[in-house]
Formats: structure tokens, C-alpha cells, sequence
């Protein structure tokens, strides 16, 4: 099969750890065509959508490691209609572009899309996890959402906790979420005018979310593939920052999912199967859903790391992947024939 990762440049690529540096490569190995393209490089050329992308260059023999790889891989620039490929693999970090999506709708049909288009247009920011929380339901952290700074104070103090969380809508990779305090009171007016402020005069929206007893130990980051988890982490945060993003300075731990982080995940499972959404990340504090990642989710290099699995998690992912586009081959190939019997009757 042939697939196309939407993704960040090649050049900005962690080659030691980058969850899409090991789907890359996995997919090498098993002899597939591969090609990356950002999303400022989609057009439209002669009513047909392509891409201006790096192609990486079939190997004989692919090297053991990802830095190995990244280093041996010999990459070319060409222009690629998006429809001759079997899957584009969506990789790029938030925010969510909606013309890129724009793009990718014209080809929607004729390529399998990991995650799906419609998944990601009501995925791609940390509003999705209040699709999992209602009244009766404890599977969510109390959220508050707003621009507006009176009515995100007025919840800090009638809040029973000490602290909360705060976090911009858009962010990732841990990127703006501090943790703030009712004794600090006098810092939290400022703090709401940077993160609501837009230096082009628009506002944006805050997620304000009760604290959760033994954050500060950490976060469990698990991995799931078509509902199922493939795969968890513990991340613990650094002696000098509260997040346990890796990329904030984090460390990894082996994890055992516990009975209650196994409900969870067969409770949200088939919303996130229903809406195209087929690999994500999510991200657990205390058996409570805390984000959905759905454009870059990482984790997989990591978790191959602590638990030297003889299975890696990207073998899964490909996989999944190659099932995928058989399904589809041999749905049109029934259709074929079927429609064949039909005109020659």
C-alpha cells in the first residue's frame, strides 16, 4: 500500500523518539510506499487535490533503530495526487487547520483517512472529553469553559479546592497549563488577561478544571487502536514543573492499566470508533478522562522502551492499517463485479 503522512517537517523530527519517525519506518520495513507532506504544502493543480511531498526511497535492508533510519532514509521532492494513495496517516500538531480539512474532503472517499475528517473537526481541542461527562457520570473532572474572566473567577472561588487546573483551549504537548491556587488570588487577574488576550484584539477561550487529588504523581498516557488499548504509560513530572508531558521534562514508568482505567476505556471505545477516530491518545489522572488526542497522539517509542514489548505498538498500528485498505479493495472489487452481472444481464 501506498501512504501519506500529513505531518511536521522532516527536518523537525525527534529521530530518537517520534511516534510518526516508528509508523514511518514500520511501514518501510514492509516494503510500503511512504511520502510526507505538511499541511501548507496541499494544493489543487488541475481540479485535483496533490501535495508537494518527500518521498522516502524504498530500503533492502531497514536499519534496526529510528536514528539509524532517519539518518540512512534517502528522501526526494515530488508533486502527488492525494487520491492515488491507499491512506493518509494525519500526524500534524494541533491547532487543527480547517482549510487543510477543506482539502482533504475532495479525497475523503477515495482514501482511507487516519483519523477521519469528521472525527477531527469535533475532536481537535479539549472539548471533545465533555462528550464523555453528563450528570450521571463521574468520568470527567468539573470543566468550565469561557472567555469570560469574571465567570472563570467567580468558579475559582466557589470551587471546594485549594487549586485547579488552567489550560488554553488549543495548546498541546502541555504547552500553557499551570496549576493555580486560592491563596495566589491576587495573580489570577493577570494570568486570565494573557491567556484570554490575542494580541489581534480577538479572545480566547480557557479550560478551567478541579485539581485532582495525585496529579502531582503523574499522568497515564494510554494508546488506543479501533477502541481497544494497544498500549499505557505513566508520565511523572519533573522535580521543577507540575506537567507530566515528556516534552516538558517528564519521565516514563511502566504501567498496569488498573479495573477502573480498563472501564474507561470500553465506555468511551465505541463513541471514538463511531466517530472515525481510531487512533488516539488519552490521557488519565485518577481513573478520570483529562484530554482526547487526536491529531498527533504520542506515546508509541516510550512505551516499546519501559515494556521491551515483543510486539511493538506500531506493528499494531500498520496493521490495522493493512486490514483497512484490503477491507476497502475488496469492497470494490464485490461492487465491480456485482455491478458487471448486472450490465451484462
Amino acid at each position: 500500500m501506498n501512504v501519506c503522512f500529513i505531518m511536521y517537517p522532516w527536518k523537525e523530527i525527534d529521530p530518537e523518539n517520534d511516534t510518526s519517525l516508528a509508523l514511518i519506518k514500520e511501514c518501510v520495513k514492509r516494503g510500503h510506499g511512504v511520502a510526507m507532506c505538511t499541511p501548507a504544502n496541499l494544493t489543487i493543480r488541475n481540479s485535483v487535490t496533490t501535495a508537494n511531498c518527500t518521498v522516502i526511497g524504498r530500503m533492502e535492508k531497514t536499519p534496526t533503530s529510528l536514528k539509524s533510519f532517519y539518518n540512512k532514509a534517502k528522501l526526494r521532492e515530488e508533486m502527488l495526487p492525494l487520491a492515488g494513495f491507499d491512506v493518509i496517516f494525519f500526524r500534524a500538531n494541533p491547532p487543527l487547520d480547517p482549510i487543510m480539512l477543506n482539502f482533504l474532503d475532495s479525497v475523503k472517499d477515495d482514501v482511507f483517512i487516519m483519523n477521519s475528517l469528521e472525527g477531527m473537526r469535533e475532536a481537535n481541542n479539549k472539548l471533545y472529553t465533555a462528550a464523555f461527562g453528563d450528570a450521571h457520570s463521574n468520568i470527567i473532572p468539573a470543566t468550565h469553559v469561557s472567555k469570560s474572566k469574571n465567570y472563570l473567577i467567580k468558579q475559582i472561588k466557589e470551587s471546594k479546592a485549594d487549586k485547579m487546573i488552567l489550560k488554553p483551549l488549543n495548546g498541546f504537548g502541555g504547552s500553557g497549563v499551570i496549576l493555580i491556587e486560592k491563596s495566589a488570588m491576587s495573580n489570577i487577574n493577570s494570568l486570565l488577561d494573557f491567556y484570554i488576550t490575542s494580541g489581534d484584539g480577538s479572545s480566547n477561550y480557557v479550560i478551567l478544571q478541579d485539581y485532582i487529588e495525585g496529579a502531582d504523581e503523574g499522568d497515564v498516557r494510554i494508546l488506543i487502536l479501533n477502541g481497544e488499548p494497544v498500549g499505557a504509560m505513566k508520565r511523572v513530572p519533573g522535580k521543577e514543573d507540575h506537567r507530566s508531558n515528556v516534552s516538558a521534562g517528564g519521565s516514563v514508568q511502566k504501567h498496569t492499566l488498573t479495573k477502573t482505567e480498563k472501564a474507561l476505556c470500553k465506555q468511551i471505545g465505541p463513541k471514538l470508533v463511531n466517530d472515525g477516530l481510531y487512533f488516539v491518545g488519552i490521557d488519565v489522572i485518577g481513573g478520570k478522562l483529562v484530554e482526547v488526542n487526536v491529531m498527533s497522539p504520542g506515546g508509541i517509542t516510550y512505551i516499546n522502551k519501559v515494556y521491551k514489548l515483543k510486539i511493538k505498538v506500531e506493528e499494531k498500528v500498520i496493521d490495522f492499517l493493512e486490514m483497512k485498505v484490503l477491507d476497502k479493495l475488496q469492497a470494490f472489487d464485490r461492487r465491480t463485479r456485482l455491478r458487471k452481472t448486472v450490465q451484462d444481464a
